[in-house]
């Protein structure tokens, strides 16, 4: 699963990854968001633009927002016929960006916190799905990060990981008209060796914590896994 990553980056880098993008001046980051929390995307509908929306889907057909914590993760596998993942699959496809990912290893009665990112200090493309849902006037824009099977490098700690969009081309077409079977197409652990990973401090199991202290490495780093 995905259940805490961190948006850590410049305007620069973004547009030197992902185009010519409209992201304003002053962006948010956070070392440490969690679900619930707002963070940024690129969607199909607005591919030119960096957008702001709320992680946890809530489906545009729901009663109220209370699902938004249970739907943090769209599980790839039955993502096309599930009735809150079915039409944003179809239709709503984003990218959720961020600069690492978390995951938890465990020992024991503990739960030993690693960093996930890039090993050539670019950003993650997280393949994702959005929805937008009204309360009267109010419009709330919200997405889920899809997961599957991991790669090499995150299977020591967890059987799940982000789908990720590792190349531009693979990107480009996510935010394109697509029929379902090429949707599931793009949707596969990305290769060995893509990423890089080293244990961080427990703070980060607070979510209150949010503090460039997040992202340094702690621990037997030469550990084998």
């Amino acid at each position: 699963m995905c259940g805490r990553f961190s948006f850590v980056t410049s305007p620069e880098k973004l547009k030197q990854q992902f185009g010519d993008l409209e992201t304003g001046h002053n962006l948010k980051l956070s070392f440490n968001v969690a679900p619930t929390q707002h963070s940024y995307v690129i969607t199909n509908e607005h591919p030119s633009r960096l957008e702001y929306y709320r992680w946890g889907l809530v489906p545009h057909w729901a009663k109220d927002s209370k699902s938004a914590a249970k739907l943090i993760n769209a599980r790839m596998e039955g993502i096309a016929s599930k009735p809150s993942f079915r039409v944003p699959v179809r239709k709503r496809r984003c990218i959720v960006i961020a600069d690492s990912f978390y995951e938890w290893r465990q020992e024991g009665k503990q739960k030993i916190p690693f960093r996930i990112l890039p090993a050539d200090g670019s950003l993650l493309a997280m393949a994702g799905i959005w929805d937008i849902w009204y309360d009267g006037d109010y419009a709330l824009k919200t997405f889920s990060i899809i997961t599957g099977p991991p790669n090499a490098e995150v299977a020591p700690l967890h059987d799940r990981m982000p789908m990720l969009l590792h190349t531009e081309k693979r990107r480009a077409k996510w935010l394109a008209e697509l029929e379902v079977d090429e949707v599931m197409d793009l949707l596969a652990p990305p290769p060995d060796g893509l990423l890089d990973k080293y244990q961080v401090s427990t703070k980060v199991n607070d979510v209150r914590n949010d503090s460039p202290e997040l992202h340094e490495r702690v621990g037997e780093q030469g550990r084998l896994f």
